[in-house]
């Protein structure tokens, strides 16, 4: 008679659930990080639009001559940490307005989010 040993068995068994367990543990918390992410610069997002907004209507204040200290080298900074620039050109060649055509970017921990309007 030939015995088998069942010895390990049980060791072999637990450590291949715990392997599994853990692949699940850090499959779900990878895509939980990146919705993480995700979700922040969302707000990131909407923070650096509405500082481009601001920056439309400093030149809408200013209709007639529509110039502005906040370029893309010096930006303008606002009380919540976000800057913005903007860009305006006559109408012309590069711009079918009939005025003018002006950019405004609004930046935000990296973020960047534009408005261009035509007038």
């Amino acid at each position: 008679m030939k015995k088998t040993s069942k010895r390990g068995t049980s060791l072999y068994l637990g450590l291949m659930i715990m392997t599994i367990l853990l692949a699940v543990a850090l499959g779900v918390s990878t895509i939980f990080l990146g919705q993480m992410k995700s979700i922040r610069e969302m707000g990131y997002s909407v923070i650096a639009f509405y500082a481009a907004d601001a920056g439309i209507e400093e030149v809408l204040m200013n209709r007639s001559n529509p110039s502005s200290p906040c370029t893309e080298s010096s930006p303008c900074s606002l009380d919540n940490g976000s800057e913005y620039y903007i860009n305006v050109r006559a109408s012309g060649s590069n711009c079918e307005a009939n005025y003018y055509c002006v950019k405004s970017v609004g930046v935000y921990k990296g973020i960047r989010r534009a408005i261009e309007i035509t007038y």
